[in-house]
């Protein structure tokens, strides 16, 4: 718990800091890239292949292709439509993804998560209830691509780790968690960048230099690390901490204009659509 909560709060001020100075303004792939290549670099150094299994390094790299890579492919594009607050609160169904995939390896399913699932949809509604556009569907479905790519990939590496036999120094392997991402991040890139929207202040690198050093490299491996050590079911449950903590950052310090009663009544149906997804989930 005690990873999972610093990492919380570190990531609380992610959601702002893009929303308020990247999005719109660098190119979504690039800032994508940029931070798993600074991550990966601050455990470059780290990186011990010596007796490394090639099976396993196979392995944690799809574990970074999707938490990372793919995750960052779908999260960025999202504040291109909907704001701060809204991708905060459509995170809140990532829990329900980490229960069903576990349920899933245990080759059983529960019907309460699709419930689950129609709710929080109704809860989206209600906080755009009259100014649902194409846009604002797109952003959803888009959030949710990264929530479900984050999923798979915190479920993999847990999954992963716990079925070492031999004891693994995290640490040493880790940089081959953000190669996995590179791969994805870097086409992307190339494919769909757009070099006329680099970064232009020194604002902007900076936050992404924070970003890619802090919130990617050093959270990503806290993360990681104490999601061995917790049950599936907190796991589950501390992927929404931030969401509480990342609305307090943005309407505080940020002042962003939205409507708070329409956000708080939208955000107390997506929370109950967590409780009923979580309320009996089988401790793993």
């Amino acid at each position: 718990m005690t990873y999972l909560s610093a990492v919380t709060l570190l990531w609380a001020f992610s959601f702002s800091l893009i929303g308020v100075y990247l999005a719109g303004q660098v190119d979504a792939w690039f800032s994508a890239l940029t931070r798993i290549a600074l991550a990966g670099l601050v455990f470059l150094p780290l990186l011990r292949l010596k007796n490394l299994n090639p099976k396993l390094a196979m392995q944690l790299m799809t574990v970074g292709a999707f938490q990372l890579g793919l995750m960052y492919c779908f999260y960025y594009q999202s504040f291109l439509y909907l704001s701060v607050p809204e991708v905060l609160l459509f995170t809140v169904l990532t829990p329900i993804y980490v229960t069903l995939l576990y349920d899933l390896g245990n080759k059983q399913f529960q019907l309460k998560y699709l419930l689950s699932a129609v709710l929080a949809v109704f809860g989206a509604i209600t906080i755009k209830y009259q100014g649902i556009n194409e846009g604002f569907l797109i952003g959803f479905v888009i959030v949710q691509g990264a929530n479900l790519s984050f999923a798979i990939g915190q479920v993999a590496y847990k999954r992963l780790i716990e079925t070492q036999t031999a004891p693994l120094k995290q640490s040493s392997v880790f940089a081959l968690f953000y190669l996995g991402a590179a791969i994805v991040a870097l086409p992307m890139f190339l494919i769909f960048g757009d070099m006329t929207k680099l970064p232009a202040t020194n604002t902007q690198w900076q936050v992404l230099i924070y970003l890619g050093i802090v919130a990617s490299g050093l959270a990503y491996f806290l993360w990681n690390k104490g999601a061995v050590l917790v049950t599936s079911g907190t796991l589950a449950v501390m992927n929404n901490a931030l969401v509480p903590l990342g609305l307090v950052v943005n309407l505080i310090i940020w002042n962003r204009d939205v409507d708070i009663a329409r956000l708080i009544l939208g955000g107390l149906i997506i929370a109950f659509s967590v409780w009923v997804c979580t309320r009996t989930s089988k401790q793993v």
